[in-house]
C-alpha cells in the first residue's frame, strides 16, 4: 500500500504542494502527466530520496516519512537504470542482499531465483557494458527486487526500448506482477503501456494528482 497525505516537495523554486495519493496493497498503479510536472520528484520522495518539506508518506500501513531508503521496503528502478558498471550482473542482484548482511547461502539462492523469474540466468557473469536495452533492464528490475520489497517503483522503464523490446518488457512486468504480488507504481508518457499494465491510473498536473476513474 501506498498513501501519500498532504505532501509538500521543494526542489529551487520548483514547488509541490498537498500531494495526495493513495494505491492499495497489490495493486499496479501508474502515474501520468506531462514532462516536468513533478513526477519523478513524487517517486523519488516516496523512496526516500527526496526529503519531504511536510506531509506524510506512509507504505505498507507504516507512516515511513523519515526513514531512511534502506528502512522502507522499496525497490526503485530509475529511468537511466544506474547499473553498477564494475559488478557482473551477480553481483548486481545480490547488491542489496550483501548490504543487509544476508548469509552467502541466502544471497545465492535469491540471485537464483530472481534470475530465473527474470529470464537472465544465462548472463549472471556478464559485465553491465555487454547487456543490450531489454538485458540492463531486466537486471535493474531484479536488483530492485532483490529485498522482496512490499512496493515497487519504476521510473519510465519502457521509454527507451525498441517495439519489440517493449512488448517483451510488458509480458515480463505483468509476469513479475502476478508472481510476486507487490505494489507497483509506474511512471510512463504511454496511454498504451499504462491501459495494458494499470488497474490503477493518476494523472499529475497542476501541481496535483488525480485518480482516473
Amino acid at each position: 500500500m501506498i498513501r501519500l497525505k498532504d505532501i509538500a516537495l521543494q526542489q529551487g523554486s520548483f514547488e509541490l504542494e498537498d500531494i495526495q495519493l493513495e494505491l492499495a496493497a497489490g495493486e499496479y498503479g501508474v502515474l501520468m502527466g506531462q514532462s516536468g510536472c513533478g513526477k519523478t520528484t513524487v517517486l523519488e520522495a516516496i523512496c526516500g530520496l527526496r526529503e519531504v518539506a511536510g506531509g506524510t508518506i506512509e507504505l505498507g500501513g507504516r507512516d515511513v516519512t523519515v526513514l531512511p531508503p534502506a528502512e522502507r521496503g522499496v525497490g526503485y528502478v530509475p529511468q537511466d537504470r544506474a547499473l553498477f558498471p564494475t559488478q557482473i550482473v551477480r553481483e548486481q542482484l545480490a547488491f542489496a542482499l550483501v548490504l543487509r548482511d544476508q548469509p552467502q547461502n541466502v544471497i545465492a539462492r535469491r540471485v537464483e531465483e530472481l534470475a530465473e523469474l527474470l529470464g537472465i540466468t544465462s548472463l549472471l557473469d556478464r559485465a553491465p557494458e555487454n547487456l543490450s536495452g531489454g538485458e540492463a533492464q531486466r537486471v535493474a528490475l531484479g536488483r530492485a527486487l532483490a529485498h522482496e520489497p512490499a512496493v515497487l517503483c519504476l521510473d519510465e522503464p519502457l521509454s527507451a526500448l525498441d517495439e519489440e523490446l517493449h512488448e517483451e518488457m510488458c509480458g515480463l512486468l505483468e509476469h513479475v506482477h502476478r508472481e510476486t504480488g507487490v505494489t507497483i507504481l509506474h511512471i510512463t508518457h504511454s496511454p498504451s503501456e499504462a491501459e495494458r499494465l494499470a488497474g490503477c491510473h493518476f494523472r499529475m498536473a497542476d501541481g496535483k494528482v488525480a485518480r482516473n476513474e
